[in-house]
């Protein structure tokens, strides 16, 4: 994220940790003596990540579900976004002082050791208090369970975004006839619109941002353009290398006429900031939904160009887990079964921020749909461009951690696509044969972990 933009995440890991009070050494079941003194029954303890607008929105959430439910006392932690919430939950999941409930990336999980750092859900407890499977998107359930078993409720979905100013949009002739951004089918097609909407342009102003020095996110527009190729980097077991060089280097070269063409500054320190200020596109994740809308744009969001044929766009999923608690049970895990459910039929308020929620009967809702631009983007839930289900995929893992950097390179010139596309092969050639560290197996050996 551009430092200046007021984001939950900081891509970077710019926030610092907040404290996390009371957060060890309690009751994992029964009347703690936090919910004797506020009078509850049970007190849950939640971990999440969510800070920023993400942060507010989850805090409403939860006093609602205070109102709601007095006899439960919830007591959350916000934690610092990236590897050092999943490092710390790990080991408090490893020593005993594991949370009662947690957030996690959806892709994170099978790294995550199901069934020695996560315990699993009791899916007939979930469907008691109004959660089922077939309240979800198949693949999105699929994603979320390990031999047969369910380790993580899936939240929403969060995906890769075109943002589009309609005003600049429209004097460049870019809107279809219902005011929306119009389809392109090519390459060829997308930059001809660049090309028109750079001339609608006020000087000084880039045409896209794309952050294409920044890791994370060029990973993230490359897996989705290469998933619109049919492109894939493991066999469905995870085991086996499948990753196409030929491919990868017609992405990579696509994604560096960006820059060779004058379209986006290879720096991209400041694409929010410049599509707040006049420019015509900008990628970013559907959670700069309130930073434009606070900004007052009249602004639309599509998931990513299917240039090449196929829609696709890199999509993640905040889902709520249950850390390791020995003799997990009894009332606290009945209270957070609870809290999960309600969060996630409540996802409305959610939305808000951007996010699509996992809990299809939301999508239906009038409200829901009268969101702007969250109706106009919510079918990249249909077509998400999602990591391997390996232990190093996943949310900010090792696997972005190498090839993002790679890619970046690429973007910016430093690393030719041909060069680039082979160290790709290579990063996942060395990946497979690492052993995870939580479970001590490697990827090629084990396979990937879900069903």
């Amino acid at each position: 994220m551009p430092p200046s933009l007021p984001t939950r995440r900081g891509v970077l890991g710019g926030l610092g940790a907040l404290a996390v009070a009371g957060s060890f050494g309690l009751a994992a079941a029964g009347r703690s003596a936090s919910a004797i003194a506020s009078d509850a029954d049970v007190r849950v303890r939640y971990w999440n990540l969510f800070s920023g607008g993400d942060g507010v929105n989850m805090i409403a959430m939860l006093d609602a579900f205070r109102r709601a439910n007095p006899r439960v006392d919830v007591k959350d932690s916000t934690l610092q976004w990236g590897n050092p919430y999943y490092t710390k939950l790990a080991m408090a999941a490893a020593g005993q002082r594991a949370p009662d409930l947690a957030v996690m990336h959806l892709g994170r999980i099978p790294g995550f050791a199901p069934g020695r750092l996560l315990d699993p859900w009791d899916v007939g407890l979930l469907a008691r208090y109004g959660v089922r499977e077939a309240d979800f998107d198949p693949l999105l359930w699929k994603r979320a369970v390990v031999d047969g078993k369910l380790y993580g409720l899936p939240l929403d979905i969060h995906a890769q975004l075109c943002f589009y100013r309609r005003d600049v949009c429209a004097k460049a002739g870019l809107l279809g006839d219902d005011g929306d951004l119009a389809a392109v089918s090519s390459p060829e097609e997308w930059f001809k619109a660049l090309k028109a909407a750079r001339k609608a342009t006020k000087g000084g102003l880039q045409t896209l941002g794309m952050k294409a020095n920044e890791p994370n996110f060029s990973w993230w527009f490359f897996l989705s353009f290469y998933t619109q190729l049919g492109g894939t980097c493991l066999s469905a077991d995870g085991r086996d290398l499948t990753f196409d060089t030929d491919k990868a280097v017609e992405v990579l070269e696509f994604l560096r006429q960006h820059v060779t063409d004058g379209f986006t500054t290879p720096v991209g320190i400041a694409d929010g900031e410049m599509f707040i200020n006049g420019s015509p596109f900008t990628w970013e994740g559907n959670w700069s939904v309130p930073v434009f809308g606070g900004a007052k744009l009249d602004y639309g969001a599509t998931p990513l160009p299917a240039v090449f044929g196929r829609a696709a766009t890199h999509a993640e999923s905040h889902c709520f887990v249950l850390p390791h608690q020995e003799g997990r049970g009894g009332p606290t895990d009945e209270g957070a079964h609870q809290l999960a459910a309600y969060v996630v039929r409540h996802a409305l308020d959610w939305s808000r921020g951007g996010h699509i929620p996992a809990y299809k009967p939301t999508l239906r809702v009038e409200k829901y749909r009268a969101l702007k631009p969250q109706s106009e983007y919510v079918s990249a839930m249909d077509h998400m461009a999602v990591e391997p289900d390996v232990w190093f995929a996943g949310s900010t893992g090792i696997l972005a951690q190498r090839v993002g950097p790679a890619v970046a390179a690429s973007n910016s010139g430093s690393a030719s696509p041909d060069a680039t596309a082979r160290r790709m092969r290579g990063i996942f050639e060395k990946l497979l044969t690492m052993k995870d560290p939580m479970a001590g197996r490697a990827a090629a050996a084990a396979g990937g972990g879900t069903a």
